[in-house]
């Protein structure tokens, strides 16, 4: 029997939530917010947040858990449905 995976925490290397949805508050280093499709300046090089709870992390951030649904099983599903989410409340 196949389990699911853990959405306990992100998945490691993914920084799907980091790029395809659109922020409109400010971010340190993108005083503008970002537009959708851009990576986050606050992205390392291994896709971690480099303001993970720190202040001036976004409240939208902040409020994005990971879940089954938003995840999928990969970085290229996270991205797809984080992607079509945007378009469709854009």
């Amino acid at each position: 029997m196949t389990s699911l995976p853990d959405f306990s925490g992100c998945r490691p290397g993914c920084g799907a939530c980091c790029t395809a949805p659109s922020i409109s508050s400010p971010i340190p280093g993108m005083p503008n917010g970002k537009p959708a499709g851009v990576r986050c300046v606050q992205l390392d090089e291994s896709n971690g947040c480099r303001i993970f709870g720190q202040p001036g992390r976004p409240r939208v951030c902040a409020s994005l858990q990971p879940s089954q649904e938003m995840c999928g099983a990969s970085r290229e599903q996270a991205m797809f449905y984080l992607s079509e989410l945007e378009r469709l409340t854009a």
